[in-house]
């Protein structure tokens, strides 16, 4: 009866912890509207603005949001046009207003299972949404490059060619006293892409430079987001713990909290990101850089996160580079962490991460030897039901004796009726006696559950699984199976162990919950991941053998033990 009481317990937490995943989605707190037109504060040496096109004598401070005259000469209207650039891995466009990135596909990532000809775009500026990289170079008294300047480019489309290791596009731009320079360089096999800013005073007058670079975006989800789950949408920051130490520590902040808990750090080193599930877009800065991170709402494109790097004196006649790393990508865990320390730690599994990372780690080494993601899947079930066999073993011992002397606790339920607790003394004394612990089969699914959440976790964030098939009609091991086959085939298992199991010694009340149990978690599961499902349903057969084994192995035990009394 303790088993089952506990068993029920155990469902009813999982239970609990997915309603409170699908409430955190449905009724969590929700994008704040649009961001009022800046405010005095906001003008401040610290904040951050979005700079609205402005007329062509005037530009506005990156940092600031101030506008102030420009420098003679300066381009800051006029059509734009998109140089596009294809490499093995991207198909990207940069506008020559400002040479900001504006949209990046991800090649290989398709936007749906059922679209493999539609390429991802990480970055995009169309169909309502706004995500793109912005920067320049702010100057301590006026503007120097912003991302509102008009830059040239030699050709149109530039393409990665077959033996080349790396594709440079380069812009320029020239102003009075001054010329510009802005290269990506794209590498071949890496999501990491190098911009150089380069700057050459031909002016009469010294001027101080600073490069900053920004991700400006909405607040919308891309791509097909798991249903009954919450996914994380934001800022993500590589922080000192303390000033000057070379401690360093990852937080993050949700995109509809920035208005109320805006970022603003001035330190060495680390790094700025925006994150979504599955996909990252980060600001690398060199290490060990004088900067400010920050990020706050913006008033024009929802959100800005910005990094303003270490000011530069440049003399007349002198030049100053500025280089930034930035990654733009799916979150690999076998390679994210060599473009910037701290970087693998955008992988987020939560408090089971000390149990899901070698819960993954063991996961891909499986599918590497089995290439396919369900076949690993049920790999690791048989290791974990392995790994655990002998507490599966004494949790059927315990079943199968509370199975044999059912009728005895019956009895010392009927006998004492109300009176629980000489009903319960005179049960632990029967116990005692015929040298069983009944909660000895608790531990097996105390063990288990944890797995099974941290599971829940590698297959919600891990990029690797997305959209990866297993057979026939199940093409997408991160979404719920289509046509309800393995929900009903966990229903049928659960039923069956059940059975196996007996529930002699449960009243009435909970032989009724017992046998409803099967069809509520069989409708509950068909809302979760298929690989998910496809782990319990595996689970569930290989502890119907294991039950069946150890049972029959008892009743050995029990015939030679009476023939040995004889």
């Amino acid at each position: 009866m303790e088993n089952r009481r506990f068993i029920l317990i155990a469902l009813l937490g999982v239970v609990l912890f997915f309603i409170y995943q699908a409430w955190q989605k449905d009724y969590g707190v929700k994008p704040l509207p649009q961001a009022p037109a800046a405010t005095a504060a906001a003008a401040s040496a610290n904040a951050i603005d979005d700079i609205p096109t402005a007329p062509p004598a005037t530009v506005t401070d990156p940092v600031t949001g101030a506008a102030v005259p420009a420098p003679a000469g300066a381009v800051t209207s006029g059509p734009a046009r998109r140089i596009r650039v294809e490499t093995d891995l991207y198909i990207a466009e940069i506008s020559t207003e400002g040479a900001e990135l504006r949209r990046v596909e991800l090649k290989g990532y398709p936007v749906h299972k059922d679209q493999k000809e539609q390429n991802f775009a990480l970055l995009d500026d169309s169909n309502g949404r706004y995500y793109v990289l912005q920067s320049g170079l702010a100057g301590s008294k006026e503007p120097l490059v912003t991302h509102k300047t008009m830059y040239t480019a030699a050709q149109n489309d530039y393409r990665l060619v077959e033996g080349s290791d790396h594709l440079d596009v380069v812009l320029t731009t020239q102003q009075n006293g001054l010329s510009a320079t802005k290269t990506y360089r794209f590498k071949r096999g890496s999501y990491q892409i190098e911009l150089q800013q380069a700057l050459t005073n031909s002016g009469a007058a010294a001027l101080d430079a600073s490069p900053y670079v920004r991700i400006a975006r909405t607040d919308y989800k891309s791509g097909d987001e798991p249903p009954f789950a919450a996914t994380f949408t934001g800022v993500g920051l590589y922080e000192q713990k303390e000033a000057g130490g070379d401690s360093y520590r990852f937080a993050k902040t949700k995109l509809e909290k920035l208005a109320k808990e805006p970022v603003d750090k001035h330190q060495n080193g680390g790094w700025i990101a925006m994150l979504q599930h599955y996909f990252v877009t980060a600001i690398l800065p060199p290490p060990g850089e004088a900067l400010t991170l920050s990020a706050k709402p913006s008033p024009q494109h929802g959100y800005v996160a910005q990094y303003v790097g270490a000011t530069q004196k440049l003399e007349p006649g002198a030049q100053a580079t500025f280089n930034t790393g930035l990654y733009i990508g799916p979150k690999l865990q076998d390679s994210i962490g060599t473009h910037a320390k701290g970087l693998e730690l955008t992988v987020d599994y939560g408090i089971l991460t000390p149990i899901s990372e070698p819960l993954f780690w063991l996961l891909e080494k499986l599918h590497k030897f089995t290439g396919n993601w369900g076949w690993a899947i049920i790999l690791l079930t048989i290791l974990v039901k392995g790994v655990m066999y002998k507490l599966s073993e004494a949790q059927y011992r315990s079943m199968a004796k509370m199975k044999k002397f059912a009728p005895k606790l019956q009895d010392i339920k009927e006998r004492y009726g109300d009176d629980r607790e000489r009903q319960q003394k005179a049960m632990m004394d029967l116990y005692k006696k015929e040298g069983f612990n009944p909660l000895a089969g608790c531990w097996p699914l105390l063990v288990q559950f944890p797995v099974f959440i941290a599971l829940y976790w590698v297959l919600l964030e891990s990029v690797e699984l997305r959209q990866a098939s297993w057979v026939l009609w199940l093409n997408d091991l991160t979404a719920p199976d289509p046509y309800f086959v393995l929900p009903v085939l966990f229903g049928i298992t659960m039923f069956v162990q059940q059975k196996l199991s007996g529930n002699t010694a449960m009243d009435p009340m909970q032989q009724r919950i017992m046998s409803v149990m099967p069809i509520g978690m069989a409708a509950f599961f068909a809302f979760f991941q298929s690989g998910l499902v496809l782990y319990w349903v595996t689970s569930n057969l290989i502890g119907i053998a294991q039950q069946w084994f150890i049972t029959r192995k008892l009743e050995r035990e029990e015939s030679a033990k009476a023939l040995a009394k004889k």
